[in-house]
């Protein structure tokens, strides 16, 4: 038993805590490679999940969940003072500075509207309603939501740009 409980904490030494099956299957993972290896110099994961039978997903999964977490702030290039984090690789497309700085711009914009204008504009562009239905709704004429419209949207492109 004791023997057991050594083993377990030395396997079990991470820091993230991973089910019991994924870890199974992430060493049965390893085993089916390094035999893969022996055999043949180009393993992969569609070669290991066709070997035991499971989906390349499952695969890449379980590797990727007995992998040692890397820290963010890991330098990953260092050549005369200057440093690269790992951190200043990561590059996401929704969530990067210059969308930041868009949102807070739109949001102040939006701010400054009536109103009447921010409703046209929400009925309009996030319930996609017609100015036809939005007439209807607000209670005035297709043509005064129409030039609301266009005003609502001039002063929003004023205030950002």
């Amino acid at each position: 038993m004791i023997l057991g409980e050594i083993k377990r904490y030395l396997r079990d030494g991470n820091s993230l805590r991973v089910s019991r099956s994924i870890r199974d299957t992430a060493y049965q993972i390893l085993k089916v490679r390094e035999k893969l290896e022996r055999a043949d110099e180009d393993v992969t994961y569609d070669k290991i999940a066709r070997e035991m039978n499971i989906a390349v997903s499952e695969v890449a999964y379980a590797l990727d969940a007995i992998s040692d977490p890397v820290s963010l702030y890991e330098p990953v290039y260092n050549k005369s003072g200057d440093t690269l984090l790992l951190m200043d690789q990561i590059f996401d497309a929704k969530n990067n500075d210059e969308v930041w700085t868009e949102k807070a711009a739109l949001y102040e914009a939006i701010n400054r509207l009536e109103q009447r204008e921010k409703t046209i504009l929400f009925l309009r562009y996030f319930e996609g309603k017609t100015q036809t239905e939005i007439s209807s709704e607000v209670g005035i004429s297709q043509a005064q939501v129409s030039r609301l419209e266009k005003t609502a949207l001039k002063r929003l492109k004023t205030c950002i740009s």
